[in-house]
């Protein structure tokens, strides 16, 4: 019995060691661009934007979920946002995109799970939809799923993902602290080679330039030569693609960019091409068997679409083009910094058939960053 005892009492503390190493890459001194962050280094510092996690880690096999963003609290079909998804890459399963691309608008919660459970994902964010207040006529739902293939470490093919994991991690949804790591759609990927899974990172404009915020959350699972903060550590790692046969750089990132800017979904293409120059800095090269989608949103309230109105024009007072530039910035340093902190924010990982992928080994990271001048 106190053998027992003391196992238990060892694993907790354990378990509570290692959660205290975890580190975000600022808490290392990591400055990655020149511009400021929001209070929370996360999409949350967007006001109103909500995120939800639903993990599944289930005996040897199962290592997957869903993760829900909403870029308001309200009800999102009545009030529709301004939206546009950019394709980095292709080879992917994105439900929703051509409604988005048509009429330029959201109307549900962003959903991100694993491939083959994207037309779960579909599922629940309808049953969620239609059982909102106000939304009892609605016979027509565009849901947007995104997604990422997990399954090196997950039994993607017996489909685990349920409805109500998806509505569950739309429940989940909250303001705040963004939990990042293996939670949520990130709980089984890989990135350069090592654990990756959910990231976060914000920036936040001077009122000079409109003090808006640019919120950006990241699935990453795709490969490249890691840089981080302009130093070769996948090269100094010698973890890299195409270092032999064997290693590959396929997979897929799925980037979200909320911001609180009064922007229409023309300007919000823009924005979305620029979160793929932050994939590149960090060494993505997307690959061919890669999905890289942007999904840009604004969740200013005057740019709001309401589903049903009298009213026979939109108004709301957009900005100008020519204030667009410290936007752009802030969505490719808000976007490097997210998916570096997915890897930070992950743990080592044992899934299915015994297959392992190593956390990003800090001890041997942290010396590469100094020797470049990568940290403080």
């Amino acid at each position: 019995m106190t053998r027992y005892i003391f196992a238990i009492s060892f694993l907790f503390l354990f378990t509570i060691s290692n959660a205290q190493e975890k580190k975000r890459a600022r808490d290392y001194g990591i400055e990655i661009g020149v511009m400021a962050r929001g209070n929370l280094n996360a999409i949350t510092d967007v006001p109103g934007v909500k995120v939800g996690h639903q993990t599944l880690v289930k005996g040897e096999s199962i290592r997957t979920g869903v993760t829900a963003i909403l870029p308001h609290s309200g009800n999102i079909f009545q009030d529709k946002v301004p939206a546009a998804i950019y394709i980095g890459n292709g080879f992917g399963k994105l439900a929703g995109i051509s409604q988005v691309q048509e009429l330029g608008n959201l109307e549900t919660p962003i959903i991100l799970t694993n491939t083959l459970s994207v037309p779960m994902g579909i599922q629940g964010t309808v049953k969620y939809t239609l059982g909102l207040e106000g939304n009892e006529n609605v016979q027509s739902v565009n849901a947007v799923v995104g997604e990422t293939n997990d399954g090196y470490l997950n039994d993607i093919r017996g489909m685990h993902v349920s409805e109500s994991d998806v509505i569950t991690a739309i429940e989940n949804a909250r303001t705040g602290v963004v939990p990042e790591g293996n939670v949520g759609a990130g709980t089984g990927t890989v990135a350069f080679g090592f654990k990756g899974g959910i990231g976060t990172s914000s920036r936040k404009l001077p009122e000079s330039l409109g003090g808006y915020t640019v919120g950006v959350l990241v699935q990453t699972n795709f490969g490249g030569v890691l840089t981080i903060n302009g130093a070769p550590v996948g090269k100094e790692l010698e973890q890299y693609p195409f270092a032999n046969a064997i290693k590959k750089s396929d997979g897929s990132c799925m980037i979200v960019v909320l911001t609180d800017a009064p922007l229409d979904a023309r300007q919000l293409e823009r924005v979305a091409k620029r979160a793929m120059m932050g994939l590149a800095k960090t060494g993505g090269i997307a690959s061919n068997g890669s999905g890289d989608y942007v999904i840009a949103a604004s969740t200013a309230e005057s740019m709001r679409i309401p589903y049903q109105t009298r009213e026979k024009f939109d108004t709301g007072d957009v900005l100008r083009n020519d204030h667009m530039s410290s936007i752009f910035m802030a969505t490719i340093e808000a976007t490097e910094e997210a998916i570096i902190n997915s890897l930070f924010m992950a743990e080592t990982s044992m899934g299915k058939d015994g297959h392992t992928i190593q956390k990003l080994p800090m001890e041997k990271v942290l010396p590469i960053l100094k020797k470049y001048g990568a940290i403080r």
